[in-house]
């Protein structure tokens, strides 16, 4: 499944992978977040409510460019740059490229739709 994700008027995809939590996102769709900083490392929002984390692994370790989903908090995160594995992060996909437009400072306003 494939995502488009326009931020200001750069339009970026992604390819999701295919699973509980991915499937329970895709049924938001589309939607307009705003994305804030976090640790200097991803853009984070809150999702208008809990996904499913049926079958999810303990953790993952995200690179630049991953979109997942901290599922202690609910949020969804979009990495900009590599990290370290954390227990809780669902992987959900990936930018396919334009990822460095994450480390704009401040918020952004992102609208993400199924492409």
């Amino acid at each position: 499944m494939k995502l488009k994700i326009t931020i200001d008027e750069k339009v970026l995809t992604a390819t999701l992978v295919d699973n509980p939590t991915t499937r329970d996102f895709l049924s938001l769709l589309p939607l307009t977040l705003t994305l804030t900083d976090y640790n200097n490392t991803e853009k984070i929002s809150d999702l208008p409510k809990k996904l499913s984390v049926k079958n999810a692994p303990a953790g993952y370790k995200p690179s630049i460019g991953d979109i997942t989903l901290y599922a202690p908090w609910g949020n969804l995160a979009l990495f900009y740059k590599d990290f370290s594995y954390s227990s809780g992060l669902i992987w959900l996909g990936k930018i396919d490229s334009g990822a460095e437009i994450l480390k704009a400072a401040g918020p952004i306003k992102a609208r993400i739709a199924i492409l």
